[in-house]
């Protein structure tokens, strides 16, 4: 009993920094960029930052841009979750829900919130990926982020942890990066989809896999 009250009380203030950093700091940032978002305001750095970024637009980097916006999308990024699910269920089944509802549930979270905001994506110049549905939050950016969140609490007693740690992070920003020098998201897409994903995601995980231990 004495045992169990302290480790209780040792991982209380990990869960707290969980809690406030991980879910209810994104959460608030992304509140205040979604009303300002739904009052159709302007933010004046995102023109300027974007148009920055295609000045030095090359073939080089085009193709970069697109590679990285293609694997960062939803038409890799299922499939690849799916085999992780299979994975999952065959052999780590309770961590198979966990993985089942990051991933599709921050895929609905984004289809939800589109539909919601409706906000148009910039017409900066022509684009080179074909974009027809609604600019916020951005999909690859929310994907990408509740990919690679699921994927290292999954894989946090691992000895490879900071490998995935640091792959993991790279992923997410050059995915992110992409979507920006495309010109098919403003800034604010790409941030309100990375925190969205990372709330999403440990949330979910603090009300299955924490339970689950505990």
């Amino acid at each position: 009993m004495a045992t169990l009250l302290t480790r209780t009380r040792a991982a209380r203030p990990a869960q707290l920094l969980r809690l406030f950093l991980g879910i209810l700091l994104p959460l608030l940032i992304v509140g205040l960029i979604a009303e300002d978002v739904l009052e159709k305001a302007r933010f004046a750095f995102e023109t300027p930052l974007l148009l920055r970024l295609h000045s030095v637009a090359s073939p080089a980097l085009d193709q970069l841009a697109i590679t990285l916006t293609t694997i960062g999308g939803v038409g890799v990024i299922a499939p690849l979750s799916a085999l992780i699910l299979a994975f999952l269920w065959w052999k780590f089944r309770p961590q198979a829900l966990f993985w089942a509802v990051s991933v599709a549930g921050a895929a609905a979270l984004d289809f939800i919130l589109k539909l919601i905001f409706n906000r148009p994506r910039p017409e900066l110049w022509p684009r080179l990926v074909p974009e027809s549905d609604a600019g916020f939050p951005s999909g690859h950016s929310m994907y990408s982020m509740a990919f690679v969140v699921a994927l290292m609490l999954l894989a946090w007693r691992i000895p490879f942890r900071p490998l995935v740690l640091v792959l993991g992070v790279l992923f997410t920003l050059a995915v992110g990066w992409s979507r920006l020098y495309l010109g098919v998201h403003y800034p604010t897409d790409v941030l309100a989809g990375w925190l969205s994903g990372l709330a999403w995601v440990l949330g979910v995980y603090s009300t299955t896999v924490r339970r689950q231990r505990d």
